[in-house]
């Protein structure tokens, strides 16, 4: 497995892959690193994918950190990673330096209108505009034709969904099922950053989720109840504030009256000094 550390040489490699024969397309996984289960589970498919092509970006992108957030601290284990990607089926690690993505004097930003003010958005103002500045120049980069996200982050995949619709990628976001521990909780690189009582608090978005589709299963489709029965089950842990609980259209990110299939159920909330994130697709 190579590691590549500039625009230029995933370029070429990317380009010398596609030149191999007709099925020769490029999966990218776009990720900050600290790589979990999570992140094996998308490498895997992207291996099985596009076997031999799969390029593995590791780089924790400061635009999409506000001011007051864990960017100086987010974890960072480079060795490790590497060596579940290369085990998952990664081809080629994509480590550049903040300076090969932003270069000095670099002015130009990718911004979703509407869909980045919304869910995570609302809460984290500017950090949409990030994450979509950097998969843009990720994919132009790797000129991949699949890139693989989970479903846990559902709002940025929303805002990526539209991205490369509107600019025409021809990439196609594949979205891999959420990794959770054997108590239920979403994977996370950030769940590192929890106490042991913080990690049983935060339990309290998986209950949600799983009594909104326990609640969905039983008939229930109206979202003022299903929101609400969330709500409850974060009045029995105090500790943990609530940020946002909604059921959303997953094209538009924006709220309806009827958990119909297809929908949203999203939630967020702070555990101690860390957020967490979790979701459930109504079917």
């Amino acid at each position: 497995m190579q590691i590549l550390r500039t625009v230029e040489e995933l370029r070429q490699w990317s380009r010398a892959r596609r030149c191999e024969g007709t099925d020769s397309g490029i999966a990218l996984v776009p990720t900050m690193g600290a790589l979990h289960a999570g992140h094996a589970s998308l490498i895997r498919a992207a291996a099985e994918a596009r076997p031999g092509r799969v390029a593995v970006s590791i780089f924790v992108n400061p635009t999409q950190f506000g001011p007051n957030e864990d960017f100086a601290r987010y974890p960072r284990t480079f060795a490790a990673d590497c060596a579940l990607a290369e085990r998952e089926g990664a081809t080629v690690i994509f480590a550049p330096s903040v300076e090969e993505m932003y270069p000095a004097g670099a002015a130009t930003f990718v911004d979703v209108e509407a869909l980045s003010d919304r869910l995570d958005g609302a809460s984290r103002p500017g950090h949409f505009r990030g994450v979509a500045t950097v998969v843009a120049k990720l994919l132009i980069t790797a000129e991949a034709d699949l890139a693989f996200f989970g479903q846990k982050d559902a709002a940025q995949v929303a805002v990526l969904r539209r991205m490369v619709a509107d600019l025409r990628s021809g990439t196609k976001i594949v979205v891999c099922p959420i990794v959770r521990e054997g108590d239920g909780l979403a994977l996370s690189s950030r769940n590192v950053y929890l106490s042991a009582a913080e990690r049983k608090q935060a339990l309290a978005l998986s209950r949600a989720v799983w009594w909104v589709e326990k609640s969905v299963a039983g008939g229930e489709r109206q979202s003022a109840v299903l929101i609400e029965a969330a709500r409850n089950v974060f009045a029995e842990v105090p500790e943990v504030r609530v940020d946002y609980i909604e059921i959303v259209d997953w094209d538009t990110l924006w709220p309806v009256r009827s958990a119909a299939k297809g929908t949203l159920f999203a939630v967020a909330a702070w555990v101690g000094k860390t957020r967490l994130i979790d979701n459930t697709i109504i079917n």
